[in-house]
């Protein structure tokens, strides 16, 4: 009974099921006719340039995520971007109670960067820096002084360094390997962070009579005084020092006008380091070069070992880099974190990776396979010097081939409009650069590192030590700077055993070593401040109660001194003990039954 009024209720609303069924029919093509339409407006916006977009909602600072993947997002962009309003005064001294400051020896890593590899899209990310009123006064001051020294924003005096630019070619593109405006104003910053430290206490405002006033061989005959005075400023109480690349140079110079007054830095001259790692007479060392291949043995190694984080790398470096490695190969993971750091720190959206119908032959861009020189050409038809490509193969061990500098060739006329694959998103980057740290770690604190640290940093360590004693003997430098790489701070925290939380030198990272002079006796003690913090007592020759703990007088807190007989010993007694040598030569061409030389 009940079935036949079921029967009959079905019978009389057939016509309403027909039009609800008809009008859900009607609701899920409409849905499915606006999915497609705007699946077609995605996929123009990431084909807006060739062989790469970007996803336009997607920026890696974006608030969103779980707590945990937000607190390593901001760690990452403050740690490894250095933006330059958060480079601020930390544990520098210049004024100890009951000690004056004798000198300071200054070393740099450069300011912010284009990537070292050939990055898809990076004309899209925008690596200006504006709003700043110490960038602007800088840039107005090369656009509009025309001296001896300076002209037409380019630096006119004789030397290695005779018609570089001063500025970024580009003042919003992130060129191969080139210096942005926001790495000039990082230095300007940290410039400004010197002056106010170390200035006043080391005199380099000091003005004395022309007729007193004494040259170097470095600073000697050019220098700038007011033609109205007979006084004129000090030239020789300042030595600088760069490596012979335009984003160090630049660097140098940027620092500088936030130390000493225009008329100064108008008259000093640049003294060329041919090394990155500053060895001066002291660089040729098979040892050194063997405990290289050591640690990339060690990082591939580490990398073979964690499968997802070798997918990982292969995938983003894909999407990023226009030079794919041949199959089988593994891409070195510090490439990726490099071209990364483009885009995080630029606050650019993520990319997206793509997939061509005509991808060239796997030996076309096989890694290693072309011999060109270290010179690349950059969007704008300047030639850019190439030396982190060096910095980027050592760091992490050198995971993976060395990294190709050959332009793609664009010149297939047959190439096809890629389908989007996917884009690269928190997750990977976090995992990836997670992994990266960890690894940065482990080599960082090796023992191959710390013996190929002492090798490396050797000629500089000689070149500190010797200018220290000169400082403590009254000589009139008071100031030495030394422009560098991220190897170049690398090598020596190896070498003196610093304790870091963070493996890698973010850019414009400063490392300070401070003499002073005890008012009571004729003691000589110095300090060494990283990045602002006091990391003296952290040093092996200046740490288990080798070093005093001193009132900082006015600014508060204490600060540690070291004993610099101390570091005079370590350099001429004790350097190579751990390399079973007791000069460099020795170190350098140390052998082993096992590999039969060196």
């Amino acid at each position: 009974m009940l079935l036949k009024e079921i029967a009959r209720f079905s019978l009389q609303h057939r016509t309403l099921y027909c039009y609800l069924i008809l009008s859900i029919w009607i609701f899920l093509l409409i849905a499915g006719m606006y999915k497609y339409i705007g699946s077609i407006e995605n996929g123009n916006n990431l084909l807006n340039a060739k062989g790469f977009g970007y996803r336009k909602t997607e920026r890696f600072l974006a608030e969103e995520g779980d707590s945990m993947d937000r607190i390593r997002i901001k760690e990452i962009n403050q740690t490894d971007c250095t933006h330059p309003f958060a480079i601020v005064t930390g544990e520098e001294g210049g004024s100890l109670e009951g000690w004056t400051l004798q000198g300071v020896l200054l070393l740099i890593r450069h300011g912010d960067r284009g990537p070292m590899a050939h990055v898809r899209g990076i004309n899209e990310v925008d690596c200006g820096y504006e709003n700043d009123p110490t960038l602007a006064r800088y840039i107005n001051f090369l656009q509009n002084t025309t001296t001896g020294s300076t002209s037409g924003g380019h630096w006119m005096k004789t030397g290695p360094f005779h018609g570089f630019p001063l500025l970024p070619a580009a003042s919003k593109l992130c060129l191969l390997a080139q210096l942005t405006h926001k790495g000039i104003a990082q230095m300007l910053h940290v410039g400004d962070i010197v002056r106010q430290a170390y200035a006043n206490a080391l005199g380099l405002y000091t003005r004395v009579p022309i007729s007193t006033q004494r040259t170097t061989p470095f600073n000697g005959s050019d220098f700038i005084s007011n033609p109205t005075s007979s006084f004129q400023y000090v030239v020789d109480d300042v030595v600088i020092y760069s490596t012979r690349y335009r984003r160090t140079f630049q660097s140098a110079m940027a620092l500088l006008f936030g130390i000493l007054p225009p008329e100064k830095w108008l008259a000093m001259q640049i003294q060329e380091s041919h090394s990155l790692s500053y060895c001066f007479s002291d660089c040729a060392c098979p040892q050194a070069e063997k405990l290289k291949k050591q640690l990339a043995s060690e990082m591939n190694g580490h990398l073979s070992k964690h499968p997802a984080i070798g997918a990982i790398v292969q995938w983003i470096g894909a999407a990023l880099l226009q030079n794919p490695q041949a199959a089988g190969q593994q891409i070195n993971p510090l490439e990726i974190r490099d071209a990364l750091l483009a885009h995080i720190c630029h606050a650019a959206p993520l990319p997206c990776r793509k997939i061509h119908s005509n991808v060239p032959s796997a030996d076309s861009y096989r890694y290693g396979s072309k011999t060109g020189s270290s010179s690349t050409q950059d969007p704008l038809g300047l030639d850019v010097i190439n030396i982190d490509l060096d910095e980027a193969t050592l760091s992490g061990g050198g995971a993976g081939p060395p990294i190709n500098t050959e332009q793609p060739d664009d010149s297939d006329t047959t190439e096809q409009e890629p389908e989007i694959e996917g884009c690269v998103e928190k997750s990977h980057v976090l995992a990836l650069m997670s992994y990266i740290h960890w690894a940065g770690m482990k080599e960082l604190y090796s023992q191959s590192m710390r013996q190929q640290g002492l090798l490396r940093s050797y000629g500089l360590m000689r070149n500190i030590v010797a200018y220290m004693l000169r400082m403590i003997s009254g000589d009139r430098v008071k100031f030495v700077l030394y422009s560098g790489h991220d190897k170049t701070l690398e090598y020596l925290i190896a070498s003196l055993g610093v304790q870091l939380e963070n493996p890698f030198i973010p850019y414009a990272s400063r490392m300070v070593f401070e003499v002073y002079k005890s008012d009571k006796d004729t003691q000589y003690y110095f300090r060494l401040v990283y990045n602002g913090r006091d990391v003296t007592n952290t040093i092996d020759v200046c740490e288990s109660g080798k070093s005093l703990n001193v009132p900082r007088g006015i600014r508060g807190g204490r600060a540690h001194l070291c004993p610099i007989e101390n570091i005079i010993r370590f350099i001429h007694d004790d350097y190579f003990l751990s390399l079973n040598a007791t000069n460099y030569k020795d170190a350098c061409m140390a052998q082993t039954k096992q590999d039969g030389f060196f």
